[in-house]
């Protein structure tokens, strides 16, 4: 049965979490991205902090083999990450065992949403990371229709709860529309183009928790 396993980790205890050691005020999100190669996480937004200085880091880190920006916002910027031969962590340990991140993002610590096949799969993760001396917490732990059955937080940030709230609010998911995504935006108080984005994160976080873990159910 397949289980979802929440843990935290340090930053300094893999790959991308080093980027974020290197500028402390920057936080991380994965993109939900499928990549057509065999790629582990390419694809991330940074958020907040210095995005020079971050970059001019992750330069320098031997576990990077380059950074491309891919799309800058107003409070955010997406990039391409392309990791180095030599780099093993916890994340391709993930990948080898068919495990799906769900959700990840984080600064000095590192929340991870992972759905695992089974508890043997999850065993092995563990055994991994306590044979690698990479301490992680492992905060909850339940099986796919626990989740359904529960109110759930849907792994939101506070920013895309908001924006959610409002648009709902607002009526922009209404047919027809009653407000438009300039009127979300003027309510946020931010661009339109990062309205925008946010909730399209938003609402990929929610297709991906009520939607793609009913079906694997």
């Amino acid at each position: 049965m397949a289980i979802i396993a929440e843990v935290t980790i340090a930053s300094e205890s893999f790959p991308l979490g080093q980027l974020t050691l290197e500028e402390p005020g920057m936080r991380i999100e994965l993109e939900r991205v499928v990549p057509t190669d065999d790629a582990v996480i390419p694809f991330f937004w940074a958020q907040g902090g210095d995005f020079e200085a971050f970059e001019r880091g992750a330069a320098q880190l031997q576990s990077v083999d380059k950074l491309t920006v891919l799309d800058r916002l107003d409070d955010a910027v997406l990039y391409r990450v392309t990791w180095g031969d030599d780099v093993v962590s916890f994340v391709s340990v993930i990948a080898e065992l068919g495990a799906t991140i769900l959700e990840a993002h984080g600064n000095h610590k590192w929340l991870f949403r992972l759905r695992f096949n089974d508890h043997g799969d999850l065993s092995s993760f563990s055994s991994w990371c306590s044979d690698n001396d990479v301490p992680f917490e492992l905060r909850r732990l339940h099986t796919l229709a626990e989740v359904q059955n529960q109110k759930y937080d849907f792994g939101l940030t506070d920013e895309q709860r908001e924006a959610l709230e409002i648009a709902a609010s607002l009526g922009y998911y209404k047919v027809p529309k009653n407000a438009t995504l300039a009127d979300v935006a003027a309510e946020l108080g931010i661009s339109e183009q990062a309205a925008g984005e946010r909730l399209r994160r938003a609402m990929d976080k929610l297709a991906n928790v009520v939607v793609l873990e009913e079906e694997a159910n």
